[in-house]
């Protein structure tokens, strides 16, 4: 038990001890009750809300159905109007922490899983495929995951199977646990209807910095460009995009490495969409979001110049919802990209399509029907 996380637990007076799985990143709960059907959903989101875990020992549905009790509860407005925020940064801010509280809360309805993924409560659904596209062959080992958690694991488990429909591509991109789906798709359209430098028709060769599924990479070789390098230094990302570009065909026209952002080389063009909100993940899985200190960004920018051929561009695929969130001027963005010692070529503007844009309920829907998402052309100096 020492080689990871482990949850403790006192059950009919015998202390017990399981591996824990979160992919949240967030530690073993310290405290720890055994609940089943008996517990009422008052009881058990109060709890939750005190920092007591609720280990489940009763019907699996039943506790679907508590969750959901529990997340109605975390989801009531309250009593009393508070003072509405001052900005939409402060609005920002709030939101993520009101998320955050929520999620902490809910992942406190904790499931038993035997070694082989198995679920050994009642009307537990077979769930061996999706636990074991994330976590790997069995180990013989039991542990404990949020009910929450192995929901999110079914969720990818599905996106996995069915996929993305990308029509630029006349396919499916299909993204694993962990990788950042492309279902925004006007990024992706900016990139199929860009055009092309000039200086591809001399030397083929582009770079896809931070490629997660391999969409744009894909979207590249479409285009007819002879060999690309795609990089990402996270290795479901890495699994991800070879799986996706063998399934289309394209793994003999783009190589697939990883390397924190550059590869070794120069491009006559260098592609990246990186996060868009300079702020920090509350969780590993929210780096293909968030982008603290604008990191990836201003990396991509800095080395850039050193990474083009001559007469190249670097694309920088990019929201200006940091700019209305008041997280990132127009300004700095500007400044970033002059300290690199590049220029502007020009700039594709396009508006966002996703639902939020229309949810008058989100606290930051104004923000969101202003965000325009946009493809710098860049080149050096």
């Amino acid at each position: 038990m020492t080689d990871y996380p482990s949850i403790h637990w006192s059950e009919n007076d015998v202390d017990h001890a399981a591996r824990w799985r979160s992919e949240s990143g967030t530690p073993p709960p310290k405290r720890v009750v055994i609940a089943d059907d008996r517990m009422s959903a008052d009881a058990a989101y109060r709890l939750a809300c005190e920092g007591t875990a609720l280990l489940w020992r009763g019907d699996y549905q039943n506790a679907r159905q508590l969750l959901q009790a529990m997340a109605r509860r975390a989801d009531e407005k309250p009593r009393k109007t508070k003072t509405p925020p001052s900005s939409a940064t402060e609005a920002f801010h709030l939101y993520r922490q009101a998320q955050s509280q929520r999620s902490r809360t809910l992942n406190m309805l904790l499931l038993p899983f035997n070694g082989d993924h198995s679920i050994p409560l009642r009307r537990a659904p077979d769930v061996h495929a999706a636990c074991s596209e994330t976590y790997g062959t069995d180990d013989g080992q039991p542990y404990v995951l949020s009910l929450r958690g192995l929901l999110g694991l079914i969720g990818a488990h599905e996106w996995r199977k069915n996929g993305v429909e990308i029509p630029i591509l006349k396919n499916r991109i299909h993204p694993h646990y962990g990788v950042f789906a492309p279902v925004r798709g006007e990024y992706v359209s900016l990139v199929a209807d860009a055009i092309l430098p000039k200086r591809l028709d001399a030397l083929s060769v582009a770079f896809d910095i931070g490629t997660g599924t391999g969409v744009l990479a894909a979207v590249l070789a479409q285009r007819g460009i002879r060999h690309i390098v795609a990089t990402d230094q996270d290795t479901r990302a890495l699994t991800c995009a070879r799986e996706n570009l063998t399934r289309l065909g394209l793994s003999d026209q783009v190589e697939v490495v990883q390397a924190d952002l550059f590869p070794e080389g120069r491009a006559a063009l260098i592609v990246c969409n990186p996060p868009w909100v300079p702020a920090r993940p509350s969780s590993p899985l929210e780096y293909a979001v968030f982008d603290p200190d604008s990191r990836m960004l201003r990396g991509y920018l800095s080395g850039l110049a050193s990474h083009l051929e001559a007469d190249g561009e670097g694309w920088l695929i990019l929201s200006d919802l940091a700019e209305h969130l008041g997280l990132r001027s127009r300004a700095e963005l500007l400044g970033y990209i002059d300290a690199a010692g590049l220029q502007v070529l020009g700039k594709i503007d396009t508006k966002p399509q996703h639902a939020k844009v229309s949810d008058t309920s989100d606290p930051l829907h104004a923000a969101r029907r202003a965000e325009i998402t946009s493809l710098w052309r860049l080149t050096v100096k």
